[in-house]
């Protein structure tokens, strides 16, 4: 049994069996019938995941790795804020015209900014402090800006990252693990795949700074259930649970800024039918 799926399903429980209702509340979300979404949500959920135990994707339904790994090369590499540098549809609600979800995301990550002798963006700025500051405790990104809050489509959802170095006592070499911020998410929709992306990364960076994976965790301030996703979780929750897929990342790249979809995948990954037509809150 994957271990992703047992923290998926007992998250899913309570969530449904001790969460509050935001039933004749005022939201924001509606659906596109023009009626408001109501969520049943839990507070401060916190979910940690053994990088090097196993990769957590759940087996309870397919996630798409290649997908869910080309949008956070699309924030974190490409540094993109428009939906024509990116292959899926997920952004396609929150995009102008143009294609621009305004100032978030890939936007801010690659603002540039006064670090050291140089000028760094956010990601540069990790792979440098991982190689050359590796102890550091302020090795982090945030992507939640009050100044551009304005001129973003969507606030930022997952906002920030902040990683940590260990040492593995028996190989002597250094490990990698990192806590994921998030002030809000549609478990059912994007509970796994940011899981997943943010898994991936942890491999990619960990792999250009000449280090082990470790732990990654995952903390949601608000982690909410839709009304309409309440019976298909019910449903999603009580089917059958396999292995945990095994992950593959290209060795050859050491170079972080090289990685494409085509550097990693899944083996192994037997799951249930996959959730098709989820309607999704706006």
């Amino acid at each position: 049994m994957s271990m992703a799926d047992k923290i998926f399903v007992d998250m899913c429980k309570d969530i449904l069996e001790n969460g509050t209702s935001t039933e004749g509340e005022k939201v924001r979300p509606k659906w596109e019938d023009g009626t408001p979404a109501y969520t049943i949500k839990k507070f401060g959920v916190v979910n940690r995941y053994d990088l090097k135990k196993e990769f957590p994707a759940i087996t309870l339904r397919r996630t798409a790795i290649k997908s869910c790994t080309d949008e956070m090369l699309w924030i974190w590499q490409r540094k993109s804020n428009n939906i024509h540098d990116l292959k899926s549809s997920v952004w396609d609600e929150w995009a102008d015209e143009n294609g621009s979800i305004g100032k978030a995301y890939g936007y801010q990550m690659g603002v540039k900014h006064k670090y050291k002798e140089g000028m760094f963006d956010q990601v540069d700025r990790v792979l440098y402090d991982l190689k050359n500051n590796p102890f550091s405790r302020r090795i982090m990104t945030n992507i939640y800006v009050h100044a551009d809050l304005s001129e973003m489509n969507l606030y930022p959802c997952a906002y920030s990252m902040t990683f940590n170095v260990t040492a593995n006592k028996e190989t002597g070499k250094l490990v990698l693990n990192g806590i994921l911020n998030q002030r809000s998410q549609d478990v059912l929709a994007a509970n796994n795949w940011n899981v997943c992306q943010y898994s991936v990364l942890m491999h990619m960076l960990a792999q250009v700074s000449d280090m082990e994976v470790g732990e990654f965790v995952h903390v949601i301030a608000d982690a909410h259930i839709y009304d309409r996703h309440v019976p298909i979780i019910k449903e999603l929750i009580t089917r059958e649970q396999y292995d945990a897929p095994k992950f593959w990342i290209n060795p050859e790249i050491k170079d972080f800024y090289q990685f494409t979809t085509d550097d990693i995948r899944l083996d192994d990954y037997k799951t249930g039918e996959q959730v098709k037509n989820i309607p999704i809150a706006v």
